[in-house]
């Protein structure tokens, strides 16, 4: 999913020279803008191409384990030695990403991705995998992941400016939203025309299209220890966001969408088969619309946040989501109920992308890393305990009755969200 120095920037409102630590007096409002930079647009064509890759190993792996082990807990445990990573070990991968060199460490994680992942599409092939084979590598890849996604983050303010640092997060929303609406499609038809290994295969050559991109990257500045032991480093980037007032809100922001909004997600593969009757193919209806949604509201963000400001269009876009859910609860016609995840598709991208922004505008660039470390730390784990809480309460009141709470609890937490302003200077980017 995602140039070092001054550049000059054209805008397609006004002809203006821009240096990256600068404000455009006369900004364009074009979310597509930041794909004027040359190394960001690289950048950006391959995240599409990797979180495309991505999507499609998931839906290769998934169903790789229905044909080895068949059982639920061994079909969900494929998922879970992805996510576990995250959960535990973002932090230090943040760590360790303000102490090396991103570069270099972009390119060995990527060089390592290819690798087990061409293995996994040969062991596949040949027939030779087993299930616990197949969690061991998926394991890997997640630790793989954990250490890109933090790097890969951080490293974006360093390829456009800083007015428009919100807009290519935007974008990189969208190339995440984009490859989840087809991702799954495109997987399921390789499985069909020519094996499950292919999805693997593909998602290798991914990993090698984005280290051709890290390659072509040459950078100014490199990270250092700054002499700091690694538990040192550690504690300070945890200080940092604990005292830092903007970035204690925007932990606090993810906790108040994520944990009540994580409803949709670890119910809807069920409310899709039991509630709608519409079987895997409903269900990536579902997920399809929620990235059209995802895609529309980024082009518009930058519009919306300009006129109501980065905490009323939090709150603004939260609303709408607890509004789909609603929706959702109540079970209705079909129309209706596309129309109310394409408005989830909006709310969610508007709120993830407005407190990640932020996050990224924030952060010093010697602790961005480790704050971006710390926020998909809060980020995981608001959505695995969202996840036990909403489905133990679909277990006690119904799934129409869990999405009914998990609404109106965003409609509370959207309210909360206002007493804990974030900063102004993403409201002017």
């Amino acid at each position: 999913m995602s140039s070092n120095s001054p550049r000059s920037i054209a805008s397609p409102y006004a002809s203006v020279v821009v240096d990256a630590g600068q404000r455009s007096p006369t900004k364009g409002r074009s979310a597509w803008e930041p794909l004027r930079q040359p190394m960001f647009r690289l950048f950006w064509i391959a995240s599409l191409a990797s979180n495309l890759g991505t999507w499609i190993h998931e839906v290769g792996a998934g169903w790789l384990m229905t044909t080895l082990d068949a059982t639920p807990e061994m079909v969900a445990a494929v998922r879970t030695s992805m996510a576990l990573p995250i959960v535990f070990l973002a932090i230090p991968a943040g760590v360790l990403a303000d102490r090396i060199d991103k570069r270099h460490l972009l390119i060995g994680t990527q060089s390592i991705l290819l690798i087990v992942t061409a293995m996994l599409a040969v062991s596949t092939a040949t027939g030779v995998i087993t299930a616990w084979g197949l969690l061991a590598i998926t394991f890997v890849i997640g630790l793989g992941m954990v250490v890109h996604v933090p790097t890969w983050q951080s490293a974006i303010p360093e390829l456009v400016p800083r007015w428009q640092i919100s807009r290519a997060v935007g974008l990189g929303s969208i190339s995440f939203n984009l490859a989840r609406a087809v991702g799954p499609a495109i997987g399921g038809t390789l499985i069909a025309l020519l094996g499950i290994w292919s999805t693997f295969a593909i998602n290798a050559i991914s990993f090698a299209g984005v280290l051709t991109v890290l390659i072509r990257w040459k950078r100014n500045t490199t990270e250092t220890s700054r002499g700091r032991s690694f538990f040192s480093s550690m504690r300070q980037g945890i200080r940092y966001v604990v005292w830092k007032r903007t970035m204690r809100h925007v932990m606090l922001g993810v906790v108040l969408f994520v944990l009540p909004g994580s409803a949709l997600w670890s119910l809807m593969p069920l409310y899709a088969k039991t509630a709608l009757g519409w079987g895997a193919q409903g269900f990536g209806i579902l997920v399809a619309m929620i990235g059209v949604g995802a895609v529309l509201g980024a082009s518009m963000l930058p519009r919306v946040r300009s006129r109501l400001g980065s905490d009323r269009t939090i709150a603004a876009a939260m609303t709408l989501y607890a509004i789909g859910m609603l929706t959702l609860s109540a079970e209705p016609a079909w129309p209706i109920l596309l129309a109310a995840t394409l408005l989830m598709g909006c709310g969610w991208m508007a709120t993830l992308t407005t407190l990640n922004a932020t996050a990224q505008i924030t952060l010093p660039r010697r602790l961005r890393a480790r704050g971006m470390g710390c926020y998909l730390t809060m980020m995981a784990g608001s959505m695995s305990l969202g996840s036990f809480v909403w489905g133990q309460t679909a277990g006690a009141i119904g799934m129409s009755g869990a999405m009914l709470a998990s609404g109106i609890t965003m409609i509370f937490t959207a309210l909360i969200s206002l007493l804990f302003p974030l900063a102004a200077s993403l409201d002017d980017a």
